[in-house]
């Protein structure tokens, strides 16, 4: 910001008067204020009066976010609401990190199905060495009994496969899923941008780079993309809903989780390394619950070998005393 404010030039012999970046033509401005990245944009709109006016441009906003997300063109509607403020509103729901605090607790009651949106919007973009190599909208009916009832999934790419200009390399992949509820002009970033995870899977020569963000309350946003490293293509790419254990949660349930975030808070500074920290924790956990449950199931077994190790020998024992 004091760059901005600073002479642009000046009189050589200090005796002349500088010019200040205000001084430049409204047109030059607004085209150096679309090379900004969302955050500076915000930021620059803080300084002044003038630089508000041209920071708040509808024009300025759209190309950023499309910019940042082609698929987005071809969602209708989107950037068309929020009081006049359109992308630049979209932009601050769509950037930042949904906060871990936002999402429905596990000891909460289920929500209404009626209280929960009826149809989402998928805008995803999977980027491959900066490079975009999928672009596309998924709509899904959330208010069918099929959908509330099963587990939460959305596809976007589902066994079809596709090669990238250049051998894909799973940790080199970046992948923007926004979901939108088109009814309230709300969106919210599901995926960690840069991958949390790569997981190798040895016996189907398969390997999943996965983008989780963490909602709290136990309950995570698994964006996952699934390249064959047999023809080096991506094979899937689809976002489920995940508790603490590594089960599938309901799509009324992981539904609630959503639309809690959505209208929750938004973290912007630190928010990705948040991210990979906390699906770390995550994983800790899960690790630990399921060593905990297999001890569990192991003194179970144990006590049940020796009942029956007990009743044997009663039985053998009453034999021979006949």
């Amino acid at each position: 910001m004091d760059e901005l404010r600073a002479p642009a030039c000046g009189g050589g012999d200090g005796g002349g008067v500088g010019t200040v970046i205000e001084d430049l033509p409204t047109d030059v401005l607004a085209l150096v204020l679309r090379r900004l990245d969302g955050a500076s944009l915000a930021a620059v709109g803080c300084a002044c009066s003038s630089f508000r006016e041209l920071a708040v441009d509808q024009e300025t906003w759209r190309g950023l976010c499309l910019a940042l997300w082609p698929s987005v063109r071809d969602v209708l509607g989107c950037g068309g609401g929020g009081g006049g403020d359109g992308y630049r509103a979209f932009f601050a729901d769509a950037f930042p990190f949904p906060e871990a605090a936002a999402a429905v607790a596990s000891a909460a009651p289920a929500p209404v199905p009626g209280s929960l949106p009826s149809r989402l919007v998928s805008a995803v973009d999977l980027h491959h060495g900066g490079v975009c190599i999928m672009s596309r909208v998924v709509e899904t009916d959330t208010s069918s009994a099929w959908f509330l009832g099963s587990p939460f999934r959305v596809d976007a790419l589902v066994q079809e496969g596709f090669s990238a200009p250049s051998p894909i390399t799973p940790s080199s992949l970046t992948l923007s899923w926004i979901l939108i509820d088109p009814a309230s002009g709300r969106a919210m970033n599901a995926s960690s941008r840069r991958p949390v995870a790569v997981d190798r899977k040895w016996l189907t020569g398969e390997t999943v780079a996965r983008f989780t963000v963490m909602l709290g309350g136990g309950v995570a946003l698994d964006a996952a993309v699934t390249c064959d490293d047999r023809y080096g293509h991506v094979r899937e790419v689809s976002l489920c809903v995940e508790d603490g254990e590594g089960g599938g949660v309901s799509g009324q349930d992981g539904l609630g989780a959503v639309a809690a975030a959505m209208a929750g808070a938004r973290r912007g500074k630190g928010a990705e390394a948040a991210a990979r920290q906390r699906y770390e924790e995550f994983v800790k956990g899960k690790r630990a619950r399921k060593e905990w449950k297999a001890r569990r199931e192991g003194i179970v077994d144990l006590c049940c070998s020796g009942v029956g190790a007990a009743a044997f020998v009663g039985f053998l024992v009453m034999l021979t005393f006949r």
